[in-house]
């Protein structure tokens, strides 16, 4: 498939800047193809539709970060691209069932 290396290099750059505009059209951009494609590839490619794959890596990140760095949450949830504190805690939630404050108190303990 001549979308695979598009879709490899993209998701490399995303991981990396997921602070950034990772709206599902900014990122069929990024990849040079129309919308409608891109979702089809992706999809295909990873399983998961181009937001869930986006707020599962942001959720990701947020979670490596509690873990080690003493950044307060809001400064997380700016650095994974949430936008603000409430949006990570809700997102967070409903991810891993426990909030950011409790899931950086179990490794605190």
């Amino acid at each position: 498939m001549a979308a695979a290396p598009a879709l490899a290099e993209l998701l490399d750059w995303a991981t990396d800047h997921l602070d950034a505009d990772l709206s599902v059209p900014a990122l069929a951009a990024r990849a040079g193809m129309p919308l409608r494609t891109f979702i089809r590839h992706f999809t295909e490619a990873t399983g998961v539709t181009p937001a869930v794959w986006v707020l599962e890596q942001r959720v990701r990140r947020a979670e490596q970060l509690l873990e080690r760095a003493d950044a307060t949450i809001a400064s997380v949830a700016l650095r994974c691209g949430f936008g603000s504190a409430d949006t990570l805690r809700r997102h967070f939630r409903r991810a891993r069932g426990v909030s950011p404050d409790a899931y950086r108190a179990a490794f605190r303990t």
